[in-house]
């Protein structure tokens, strides 16, 4: 299967700190040091003659409101063909270290708003990716029962609004079993190198790449 991404198109990524991972806010192509570049660079060297942009937009600490308030500067007006969107883990873990919890009712809320206005401006392709959590600190197998009702509600709305889904909660349980769980995310949420080409893989599979 060839890639899905065609020719000309502007891929741009959302999310949180996942997604930033040190890009600079000064240059509107930085990629920074995760994942995304990872998959610019691999798209890139294997489809060259596509002349495919892509754009990082995530910021460290976002959650699902936080998206909603920057939506129009930092996705409609740039009028991607492509809209990749990883968000939640920090809906969860505010709930943990600063008793400042999203409802999952809340989360929906806001991560409808954002799939809605997406399609109904720019009619764009869209990539919903599962926000996950790996047991490596304390206290974090805890974090499931307010994280899991999340990852449903990003399965759900991908089938409500026909998109693509990067099942990666999935993808690190399984990777889990062949080697620690501390190798993919050392604190149980930030990936590792390996964790991060982990997600690269995955979402190059999900738009029909193939390494």
């Amino acid at each position: 299967m060839n890639s899905l991404i065609k020719n000309q198109d502007l891929v741009l990524f959302q999310g949180d700190s996942i997604t930033d991972l040190c890009r600079s806010n000064e240059y509107a192509h930085e990629l920074g040091l995760g994942y995304v570049l990872m998959i610019a660079a691999l798209h890139a060297a294997q489809y060259p003659e596509k002349q495919v942009t892509f754009m990082n937009r995530g910021i460290s600490g976002n959650r699902v409101t936080d998206l909603q308030e920057r939506w129009q500067q930092d996705c409609l007006d740039l009028k991607p063909t492509w809209v990749s969107i990883f968000i939640g883990i920090n809906n969860t873990w505010r709930r943990y270290d600063s008793n400042n919890p999203t409802s999952t009712e809340e989360y929906e809320a806001g991560y409808r708003d954002l799939l809605v206005r997406t399609k109904a401006e720019l009619g764009a392709n869209i990539i919903l990716m599962e926000p996950f959590v790996l047991p490596v600190l304390d206290g974090q197998k805890a974090w499931r029962d307010d994280l899991d009702p999340k990852i449903n509600v990003v399965r759900e709305l991908a089938r409500e609004f026909n998109t693509l889904l990067v099942p990666l909660d999935g993808i690190f349980a399984q990777a889990s079993t062949r080697a620690a769980s501390s190798y993919w995310a050392p604190d149980g949420v930030h990936p590792s190198p390996a964790g991060h080409a982990l997600i690269a893989k995955a979402w190059l599979k999900t738009v029909g790449v193939e390494l």
